[in-house]
């Protein structure tokens, strides 16, 4: 039998508004555990919340960028739950009346465009960070003891929670690259993973291919980037097809995915929404958002990144305009093509070598990488690494790097080929066996040989002949 991911995602966005969804405690990363609390976030009696109207604007912002339908009344409810990071022992989130619900996201493949469906996009309170002491993980499973830092806990919140649409693991991926480029163009959270800013659960289930059945789902969380998201889901979705020919049942958990081991950790049967006890906060009125203000906010939105990925691919291929578009680099790419350079030269420079020396791509000014791109292949490798990494500084000049010339004399090049090819007698034959990829070995121990003042096209050549002899 042939099976087919079922794959749904909750994304939990945290916005980078200067204090908490209903307090006045600062918001940010990095600072002493247990230093940004007050009365209000960390729920002591007689503590009432208020609302903060920039996360609910950016919330409705996200909304209009996702296709979503604005709600004419959103209601904040109480959910109900007893965790230790959680000190109010329920959390401030919007339920049966979100602000934004029924939208969509363009996903551009090679198969033509898929649409993702976005069931809802709601606000809430971020809960605290617990911090598991001891064992090898950081995790739970293993610790010593665990800490609570409520630092996080009120931060704003937004979770975005998708149809079960997606049908791999590299879909899910590429979806959340695309999500991520269009939050961060959106102004309203970094984004970042590895900082908890951009939280990602997966929803996984297999049916057999073909068919329209939903079964039982299991939820993957703890996944800090999107390789190891699709690792967890491809390891998720392989289990489940075990599982169902094996004549067993899948049974509705919570796992955790260790990407050291590639393993997955039962933790819980996962929650129902009645187990969480939703109920209206009685200290917060409706939100009920004026409509010139969703009209200022719809024309503020730019050009969403599908858009851009289809009309770059164009120019070039879909894969480079993927990578471009959601690495944050088509602005780039498309004022250094303007200024003269070959686009799929360009792409490649910008996307491997200016990203690759950690150039801060908004510092670079286009008409001098435009220069660099158009020497690559003429000036000394080292040179061209030299002026990429110094491209991003102040007042940089191509000149002095563009002035210099590769060594391209094949007399003087010959002798030093020669050598290494004789110097490495096994590698030859392997390359002469069908290994064809250990060209590139040679050529970079010609490099190596000449500082990397060689020209590496003429390097090539030069060695390619000289195996086929």
């Amino acid at each position: 039998m042939t099976w087919e991911p079922v794959i749904g995602l909750e994304i939990h966005v945290q916005l980078k508004t200067q204090t908490k969804m209903f307090c006045r405690c600062p918001v940010g990363f990095g600072a002493g555990e247990n230093t940004q609390t007050c009365p209000v976030c960390l729920g002591l009696p007689g503590a009432l919340p208020v609302m903060n109207r920039r996360a609910i604007e950016w919330t409705i912002l996200l909304g209009l960028a996702l296709g979503c339908e604005i709600s004419e009344q959103a209601v904040f409810s109480r959910k109900n739950y007893f965790y230790p990071d959680l000190p109010k022992g329920y959390q401030i989130s919007q339920y049966d009346l979100p602000s934004c619900t029924n939208g969509i996201m363009i996903l551009p493949t090679a198969n033509g465009d898929r649409v993702i469906e976005i069931v809802r996009a709601h606000l809430e309170e971020d809960a605290a960070k617990t911090v598991h002491v001891g064992g090898h993980s950081g995790r739970i499973g293993g610790a010593d003891f665990s800490l609570v830092d409520y630092n996080r806990g009120g931060t704003p919140l937004v979770e975005i929670v998708t149809a079960p649409d997606i049908r791999s693991a590299d879909e899910a991926k590429r979806f959340l690259q695309l999500l991520r480029q269009t939050i961060v163009e959106l102004g309203i959270s970094d984004a970042e993973m590895e900082k908890g800013t951009l939280r990602v659960d997966a929803n996984v289930s297999v049916r057999p291919a073909g068919s329209g059945e939903l079964r039982t789902r299991t939820e993957i969380k703890n996944m800090n980037s999107f390789n190891f998201i699709a690792r967890g889901i491809e390891a998720e979705v392989e289990r489940q097809i075990g599982v169902w020919e094996s004549g067993e049942d899948v049974q509705q958990e919570t796992y955790d995915f260790d990407a050291a081991t590639g393993k997955l950790t039962a933790r819980r049967a996962k929650e129902e929404a009645d187990d969480y006890r939703y109920f209206p906060e009685p200290d917060l009125v409706p939100v009920e958002p004026p409509a010139d203000l969703v009209e200022r906010l719809r024309s503020e939105l730019p050009e969403p990144p599908a858009a851009r990925i289809r009309r770059i691919e164009a120019a070039l291929d879909l894969e480079r305009a993927t990578v471009l578009v959601t690495g944050g680099l088509d602005r780039l790419w498309e004022e250094t093509v303007a200024a003269g350079a070959d686009a799929v030269a360009a792409a490649n420079v910008i996307a491997n070598t200016v990203v690759g020396a950690g150039v801060d791509i908004d510092a670079v000014a286009p008409a001098e990488l435009v220069r660099l791109v158009e020497a690559r292949e003429r000036i000394p490798r080292a040179a061209f690494d030299e002026a990429i990494a110094k491209l991003g500084d102040a007042g940089f000049s191509a000149d002095s790097y563009v002035a210099q010339e590769a060594l391209a004399d094949t007399a003087e090049l010959e002798p030093i080929v020669d050598a290494i090819l004789e110097a490495n007698p096994g590698q030859v034959a392997a390359y002469r066996g069908g290994k064809e990829g250990l060209l590139g070995f040679f050529v970079g121990q010609v490099m190596k040989e000449t500082g990397g003042k060689a020209n590496p096209r003429v390097v090539s050549e030069l060695v390619r002949s000289k195996l086929a002899g």
